[in-house]
């Protein structure tokens, strides 16, 4: 290729990867951009033959995609791809494994960067070593660009730019709904994967998470009230607590928009919403051995080799049918907490109780494979598009921080992710 493509898809071979691709050009054409795509992976025979069978599933011809050979365990093709690139689509997970790699070659060819993963341990460190230089390159480093932590992320900045106040706390309840009554798997094991290897290194990223920010947030009251198990009046489901990885994405958002903007940080609680206590019992008890299995190497190959058992069959390797995919829709109900008139940049602490709510809605169809493939798409195209409207001149960030200012939840609104406001008290 003599051209330097605009984006490359790598990793479009997984299920996440290949699946981006109709999202990605329609949104192209629906603004009319003249942006250029190919895609990228370790095998040419394998790229044309499931672009050939994608594209006629989906009666489109993909023959002519420009198709780069990359393999994540070596280094001058990765650098042979970011070269050929203004930014990479990055869905090869686990990242915790695999994401390091393809951030490095950014960097060293100047090239933007996004990815889906919901792994702190990853997310956070990319943020600790290389924020800097990416600021001084001028790169964008964008992870989380997916169903984590886009609706959650973006629902709070979509919260405070319809507040009209100062807000103080915001509470956000994911839950799913399910039009088919079949038993199906919800989600690919790669992500499965991806969860497995976040609670492993659970110790490490509390630890790494200590020196992230070089300032201390100010104290903010009222202090909002965290529960580990609830009923819900706001979803009429039973909740348990949901800390990582939006919770943890969402607070990181916060600092920054202290940091770069002196905002009032607002205080974050994330919640699951489970449709009876019986279900949260068993998530809690599946959830409990997950985790215990998860930190020891023996025990933690038994979680991978038998997915479907330790997820109650909502993790396989086959995946789920376009039926199940379709039938599935995410939500997210967000409610605010905070006071009438005031200004987000009121950091000093207020003596009155909150005289404000707001409640918000975040929601979108096949939340794994479309919903997120549409936020990982927009987030990409934002960037090349809306680069003078994201902060700084590049830099490692959370997608709350480096969207607040574009019109990325437009696109979304636009693409069958859908923000609504439910009401404002």
């Amino acid at each position: 290729m003599s051209d330097k493509l605009d984006i490359i898809i790598f990793g479009v071979t997984g299920y996440t990867g290949l699946r981006t691709i109709p999202y990605l050009t329609n949104v192209i054409n629906q603004y009319n951009l003249s942006l250029s795509w190919g895609v990228a992976g370790r095998s040419e025979v394998k790229i044309k033959k499931m672009l050939k069978e994608f594209g006629q599933s989906k009666g489109v011809n993909y023959d002519n995609v420009p198709i780069i050979i990359a393999d994540i365990n070596d280094e001058n093709s990765l650098k042979n791809m970011t070269s050929q690139a203004r930014i990479v689509l990055n869905a090869t997970g686990p990242y915790y494994l695999y994401g390091e790699q393809v951030v490095k070659a950014c960097l060293a060819s100047g090239t933007h960067h996004v990815d889906l993963s919901g792994e702190s341990l990853y997310t956070e460190k990319m943020q600790l070593l290389y924020h800097e230089e990416a600021k001084s390159k001028g790169i964008y480093i964008i992870s989380a660009c997916g169903l984590d932590s886009i609706p959650v992320d973006m629902g709070i900045v979509f919260l405070k730019n319809n507040f009209q106040g100062t807000l103080n706390s915001v509470e956000t309840y994911t839950y799913l709904e399910t039009e088919s009554s079949t038993k199906e798997p919800l989600l690919n094991v790669g992500t499965y994967n991806s969860v497995i290897y976040a609670l492993a290194n659970f110790f490490q990223t509390e630890s790494q998470r200590k020196k992230l920010f070089h300032t201390e947030l100010p104290t903010t009251e009222p202090k909002i009230c965290t529960k580990l198990i609830h009923k819900s009046d706001l979803i009429n489901k039973w909740c348990t607590l949901q800390p990582d990885p939006d919770a943890a994405v969402a607070r990181r958002s916060q600092h920054f928009f202290y940091d770069l903007y002196n905002e009032r940080p607002i205080q974050v609680n994330c919640y699951l919403g489970l449709n009876s206590f019986w279900y949260l019992l068993k998530a809690m008890f599946l959830g409990f051995w997950i985790i215990i299995f998860s930190q020891f190497n023996r025990t933690r190959n038994l979680l991978f080799k038998y997915p479907s058992s330790f997820s109650n069959g909502l993790f396989t390797h086959e995946g789920p049918s376009e039926e199940r995919q379709e039938g599935t829709v995410v939500n997210v109900k967000l409610r605010g907490k905070g006071w009438w008139g005031m200004s987000q940049n009121t950091v000093a602490l207020i003596d009155s109780a909150p005289n404000k709510e707001i409640i918000a809605k975040v929601s979108g169809r096949n939340p794994g494979y479309g919903l997120s493939c549409a936020t990982f798409a927009i987030s990409a195209i934002t960037i090349l598009t809306e680069s003078d409207k994201m902060p700084s001149t590049g830099g490692v960030y959370p997608p709350g921080v480096a969207f607040a200012q574009t019109t990325m939840i437009e696109k979304l609104h636009l693409n069958g992710v859908k923000f609504e406001l439910i009401s404002k008290n």
